[in-house]
């Protein structure tokens, strides 16, 4: 619906910081309006289009595969997945969570969590 939405991104305090990566992608794109995320040409030229979730499974897979990971049954809805059980892991409130991701609801999100939270605040790990 071209609408979207707005998302806090904030600089990264390693060499993979977001912000940069963004930046970069912009000027070297010669984008300035219209969709972030486009696929490139076989001549090297930046489309106008936007990229496909199928295209963004791929090229998960296709740079999953070039690590030597076993890419089988990840796709682009993996990243979201990967994010929310990180960010989970790491503390940070499900309010905060559900406000990068557009989750509505605890319940949706939790979906997505997995185990990551298995570990957190374990009960058996006060008795150990």
């Amino acid at each position: 619906q071209a609408e979207g939405r707005r998302v806090g991104i904030p600089y990264g305090r390693t060499c993979y910081c977001p912000v940069e990566a963004i930046e970069t992608w912009l000027e070297a794109g010669k984008i300035e309006t219209g969709p972030l995320f486009r696929p490139i040409t076989r001549h090297g030229h930046v489309s106008h289009a936007q990229l496909s979730g199928e295209a963004v499974s791929n090229l998960l897979r296709e740079r999953l595969s070039a690590a030597g990971i076993n890419a089988n049954g990840y796709s682009g809805h993996s990243l979201r997945a990967g994010f929310a059980t990180s960010a989970a892991q790491a503390g940070v409130s499900t309010l905060k969570i559900r406000a990068q991701t557009g989750h509505v609801s605890d319940q949706m999100l939790n979906r997505y969590v997995r185990d990551g939270e298995l570990f957190v605040g374990n009960a058996v790990e006060a008795l150990l």
